[in-house]
């Protein structure tokens, strides 16, 4: 009988030990000590949706957890010198990164970043991501994508694309579903979506991919067409707009804003400010900042986070490294 009780007598020290180790996660979580004063750095100049996705962020989490949150704009070269600062930064909670898709696209096409966007941090939360949307111009014949493709399926036809500039989601997205498509298509870079923007409704630009905030004025007033949104599902924010997926299954491109923190955070410390971050997110008056720009909030633990992210960043490599895309600084 002793023999048959000292197995079952470790067997339930066992299950104990892990059920006890199971309800008392999300209480470790929470009673992580955070520093009193938390950096909210922003690698772009004040305005732009980091930035204010920052500081709606930074004064909900101060009074949540109960700390004061500074959001502190460090822009420069395209957002790296802010980042950098952050993954150089002591890894105690006291300083963070809120950054979008730029930390995956910057890493695509310039190599020489002083760091990297999946060693150097440890992501916290996948604050929000949403669709970006193919437009026409109105003076192009394109009515659907389907046209579109069917129209650039020649390498020697005429059609053009724009973006923000070479190394831009923009152009990255489009170059990927040239990829996918078997398309081609001239780019012209343009110093920010407005100039392109222009030149698009004065007959200069066929087609580009770009956010639904920059141009949701535009297709509402008739002077351009979207004819896809770059979910793999259609999106609510133009639910009239079919999927490029349809035609081209597994294309997907989003735009997201993750928060980051130096490499060597402790883990509890990462997952409380997550748990914070999401909690958050739901509310109601969060849920509209983010509808400005076609996103929603995403309820991604670290893990998932550090999962996207790490897949993201490699896609954007290799579409870069296909297209044969580097930028000049």
């Amino acid at each position: 009988m002793r023999r048959v009780m000292q197995p079952l007598c470790a067997w339930l020290l066992r299950s104990i030990v892990v059920a006890t180790s199971i309800f008392t996660l999300p209480a470790i979580a929470q009673d992580a000590a955070l520093p009193k004063v938390i950096k909210l750095i922003v690698p772009f100049a004040p305005g732009g949706s980091n930035d204010v996705y920052a500081r709606a962020l930074a004064q909900k989490l101060s009074a949540k957890l109960g700390v004061t949150m500074v959001v502190e704009n460090k822009a420069g070269a395209g957002g790296s010198i802010g980042s950098d600062m952050v993954a150089k930064s002591e890894p105690d909670g006291s300083t963070l990164l809120l950054i979008s898709t730029s930390i995956a696209t910057n890493a695509a096409v310039r190599p020489g970043l002083p760091f990297d966007p999946v060693t150097s941090f440890k992501p916290v939360a996948l604050v929000a991501k949403g669709a970006m949307v193919l437009i026409v111009g109105n003076k192009t014949p394109y009515m659907n994508l389907q046209q579109l493709l069917d129209a650039t399926k020649d390498k020697n036809n005429k059609v053009n694309y724009s973006s923000a500039g070479i190394g831009s989601i923009g152009q990255l997205s489009v170059e990927y579903l040239k990829a996918v498509s078997g398309t081609h298509a001239l780019h012209v870079p343009y110093q920010g979506i407005a100039a392109s923007l222009v030149n698009m409704i004065g007959g200069n630009i066929d087609y580009m991919i770009t956010t639904l905030a920059s141009v949701g004025g535009q297709i509402k007033s008739g002077q351009v067409r979207a004819v896809a949104v770059t979910s793999l599902e259609k999106s609510k924010f133009l639910p009239d707009v079919p999927p490029a997926a349809a035609l081209l299954p597994g294309y997907e491109v989003d735009v997201w804003w993750v928060v980051f923190a130096p490499a060597k955070t402790p883990t509890a410390i990462v997952s409380r400010l997550n748990q914070a971050i999401r909690e958050v997110s739901q509310d109601a008056d969060m849920q509209e900042l983010f509808a400005k720009e076609g996103a929603e909030p995403m309820p991604y633990s670290p893990e998932q986070t550090a999962a996207y992210v790490n897949a993201e960043v490699e896609k954007w490599r290799k579409v870069a490294r296909d297209a044969n895309i580097q930028a000049n600084n």
